[in-house]
Formats: structure tokens, C-alpha cells, sequence
């Protein structure tokens, strides 16, 4: 993958833990110059402690202002951008009638940051003429709906919904030259995820098995980059995703999955 070469230029946000600072490690390790975001501040020591091949930059994905300054300066210190990952992410929490405030939270960084991050520094990737790679941070959430967490699952939606759009607009204006992949992680141990727990749950993957599962799929050339993890696998992942889409086709109540009279129904459906 000619975006990854050594030499060039990395941007991942999200980068002060989880997901998003074990992809860094792994660009760092690969030669390429990266550039680590986030708003905590701790993002600074988390970039020096990767070398001199990492730098640290304090900036909110939801403010678009915040995200093009960044990317003017990434520009003018770095060089052209080769790799971009909109990995940013908070937790929900909110339902739909929970205040608009929470909800102006969750879909302001998990969707609105992710398109910031894509219009500051795309535009750029397209005109550079060189290979790049564009990675934005789904998850099952936004594809299977589970209850209980309504405001991250539309943020999440809304990030797959995106970046299919944003594959097909690079498709057509750079052919396969700049590529866009939806990462879709499973159960993940990260310190969104951890809730302050000191161990990694036997379910859970570590954000280090999902980064080298990232990068294994990139090189396979996946658009959909789907993570089992320790309890799911991907048939299991396959069926709930079916089952999902079943509901429109079959005319079955919303998120039928979790309604009391499909309980018997979705089990026989899991045991096919």
C-alpha cells in the first residue's frame, strides 16, 4: 500500500488512547510521520513517548474551524496527508428523549467530526495526486440498533452512511487512488469502553488486536472492516446484521430483535 510507504504523512484523531493511539503506534513503526489528535491535552506526551516520528496536536473534531486550522497546519509543517483516520469518538448515553444537549454532544464528535476531518484534509488528498487512504470509526451499534443507547447508535449510522458516500465520491473523482474504509469494531477494551475497569474483559478484544486486524484489511482490500472479537464471531455479527435488515423486508416491529415475541424466533434464526 503506497500510502503507508515511510516517509509520509499520518493523521489520526482519537489518538490519546484506545483505537486510535495503537493505529499511531503501528504508523510510527511503519516510518510514516504522524500526527496524533485530540482534545485531551495528554495527547502530547502520548506522541512523544512514540519518538520523533510522532507529534501531538490539542483540537475538537466538532468545531470545523478547529479542524481546518489543523489542517493548514499539518499542511505546512508535514507535507501532503496520506493517511487519514477519523477515529474520535464519545460515549452515548442518550435515548430519544433525552435533552437536545446530549445529543448535540455525541453527534457534534462521533458524526459532525468525523465529516470536518474528512473535509479539511480530503480535498487536499484529492488534489495531492497521490495515493492516500481515508479510515473513519463505525461500529455494530450504528448498523444493528441495540436499545438503550439511541443517541451513539444514529452518530454511528451516520458515520457508515458517510463513508459509503465519501468511497463512492473518491471512487469516482481518483479511481482507486484514494480509498475510504468503514472500521466496524466489536467489542473493544479501550478507556471509553473500561469505564475505569483495570483488566481487559475475556470478551473483549485490546485495541491492539483491532488495529492489526485494521491494517491486515486494508492490505485484503476491505471497505468493510469487520472486527469479530473474544465472544462474537463474524457469523454471529452476519446474522444480527440480517436479522436487522429483516425487519424492513419481513415488515417486523422496529428492533424486532429485543421484542418479547420474536425472542423465540431470533434464537431459532441464530442456531441456523
Amino acid at each position: 500500500m503506497e500510502a503507508l510507504a515511510a516517509g509520509n504523512v499520518a493523521v489520526v484523531t482519537g489518538a490519546a488512547g484506545g483505537i486510535g493511539l495503537a493505529v499511531a503506534k503501528r504508523l510510527v513503526g511503519r516510518g510514516l510521520k504522524v500526527c496524533l489528535v485530540d482534545r485531551a491535552e495528554t495527547v502530547a506526551d502520548r506522541a512523544g513517548e512514540l519518538g520523533e516520528g510522532a507529534a501531538g496536536f490539542v483540537a475538537d473534531v466538532s468545531d470545523p474551524a478547529a479542524m481546518a486550522a489543523l489542517a493548514n497546519e499539518v499542511a505546512a509543517h508535514f507535507g501532503p496527508v496520506s493517511f487519514l483516520m477519523n477515529n474520535a469518538a464519545i460515549p452515548g448515553g442518550a435515548d430519544a428523549l433525552s435533552s437536545s444537549a446530549a445529543w448535540d454532544r455525541v453527534i457534534g464528535v462521533n458524526l459532525m467530526g468525523v465529516l470536518h476531518g474528512v473535509q479539511s484534509f480530503v480535498p487536499a488528498m484529492i488534489e495531492s495526486g497521490r495515493p492516500g487512504i481515508v479510515v473513519n470509526t463505525g461500529s455494530k451499534q450504528g448498523i444493528t440498533q441495540p436499545p438503550g443507547d439511541t443517541a451513539y447508535n444514529v452518530s454511528k449510522s451516520g458515520v457508515k452512511a458517510l463513508t459509503e458516500g465519501l468511497a463512492h465520491t473518491l471512487r469516482e473523482k481518483t479511481g482507486e487512488r484514494v480509498t475510504a474504509h468503514l472500521l466496524i469494531p466489536g467489542f473493544t477494551f479501550t478507556g471509553m469502553t473500561g469505564n475505569g475497569a483495570g483488566e481487559k474483559p475475556e470478551a473483549a478484544w485490546s485495541a491492539d488486536q483491532v488495529a492489526d486486524f485494521l491494517f491486515a484489511r486494508l492490505a485484503a482490500g476491505d471497505f468493510y472492516i469487520l472486527c469479530p472479537d473474544n465472544d462474537v464471531t463474524r457469523d454471529m455479527d452476519e446474522k444480527r446484521m440480517a436479522w436487522a435488515i429483516g425487519d424492513i423486508i419481513e415488515n417486523r416491529p422496529a428492533l424486532s430483535r429485543w421484542h418479547p415475541c420474536y425472542k423465540e424466533a431470533f434464537a431459532a434464526f441464530m442456531r441456523r
